[in-house]
């Protein structure tokens, strides 16, 4: 069961890693321009986790029914797990901010290359914040994610777009440090947050989870949007869209938003299924593929650097997962009883 939800997990953090990205930056390139209405969409999107809950539900009415009496809770969530759901979601709602700040005045390349920073930093709270423990296999994951993202940077003071001001891309270079740093402070918060629940925690419950967070991030970016008077001029921005006009507008900004929530709820669920760290590996080993994505979509430079990067994130990608594989394999042999064995034969003095 734990195989299938770690395989489920890891392909929609994929396409929510790789496809986020680009369906955002193709809003900006194309008279997109509002930055909060792009937060709001990050986690907007919750409402598919409805569907799992549901059938999640119905499965413990019809197993109650046939064991006991009892009938099954709608709410499995606890109030101390409520309140801290709410302020992660918080965190992540002006996380949502900074990256789409980013992401209005960055290339997709450049604004992966410091995403991909936030491994090193998620490695230095998962350490002191759950006691992350480091193997050999681990450390060189993270040693050649890193370098892949030192070799990138060498190509990035090229990419500044020609439309826009040195002031506005330092802004928004910085904006997404800070978004890098800070998302790498919440995925280890979020599996904190599992290790002190006072309740067991399931599948079911980690989407409970998963629905207060996106529903307290979308609330926060609501609040930006109508002091910024997003509302009021959103329509006008879809009948201005460079292409497809209002119809390919509401259609990018639907799939944005599913996609988005995709990332998300693969992200939780690799930390519930693994670790935050083996969630950081994985969106930084993607994120050179998004930038192979952004060259073929967007026509981004695509330098020697960048081949680079992604050999090395793949190299450490696998290096990562070996790693797990080894241990989880030395745990199994661990727990493993010794096979029995007769005892030997006794042969008597007393027999000619």
């Amino acid at each position: 069961m734990k195989n299938g939800l770690i395989i489920i997990s890891c392909v929609i953090l994929t396409i929510g890693t790789c496809g986020g990205p680009l369906l955002t930056r193709l809003y900006y390139t194309n008279g997109g321009k509002r930055i909060w209405f792009m937060s709001f969409l990050s986690t907007a999107g919750f409402p598919v986790i409805l569907v799992p809950l549901f059938f999640s539900f119905l499965s413990r009415r019809n197993r109650n029914n046939s064991e006991t009496a009892e009938k099954p809770k709608l709410i499995l969530m606890e109030t101390p797990l409520f309140i801290a759901s709410i302020v992660i979601g918080l965190l992540t709602g002006l996380d949502n901010y900074l990256y789409a700040y980013g992401l209005a005045y960055l290339p997709v390349s450049t604004s992966s290359l410091i995403i991909g920073t936030q491994l090193a930093f998620n490695a230095l709270f998962a350490f002191f914040m759950v006691k992350q423990k480091f193997t050999p296999f681990s450390i060189n994951a993270v040693v050649l994610l890193t370098v892949g993202i030192v070799v990138l940077a060498l190509h990035s003071s090229g990419d500044k777009p020609a439309n826009e001001t040195h002031k506005e891309y330092v802004v928004g270079f910085l904006m997404t440090v800070i978004a890098a740093v800070l998302y790498a402070f919440i995925l280890p918060l979020v599996e904190l947050t599992y290790k002190k629940a006072r309740q067991e925690i399931t599948f079911p419950l980690v989407l409970e989870i998963q629905m207060v967070m996106c529903l307290a991030a979308t609330c926060f970016c609501v609040v930006g949007m109508i002091i910024d008077g997003d509302f009021k001029v959103i329509s006008r921005e879809a009948r201005e869209f460079k292409i497809g006009g209002s119809a390919f507008y509401y259609t990018l900004i639907m799939i944005t938003g599913i996609v988005w929530q995709g990332f998300f709820l693969g992200a939780i669920g690799v930390v519930f299924c693994a670790s935050s760290l083996a969630s950081a590996v994985l969106i930084s080993v993607l994120l050179p593929v998004t930038e192979v994505l952004a060259v073929i979509c967007f026509r981004e430079k695509f330098q020697a650097e960048k081949g680079v990067s992604l050999f090395l994130s793949i190299w450490g990608f696998v290096s990562y997962f070996y790693g797990e594989y080894k241990s989880g394999k030395k745990v199994l042999e661990k727990h493993q009883p010794p096979e029995t064995e007769l005892p030997p034969l006794q042969v008597s003095d007393s027999v000619a």
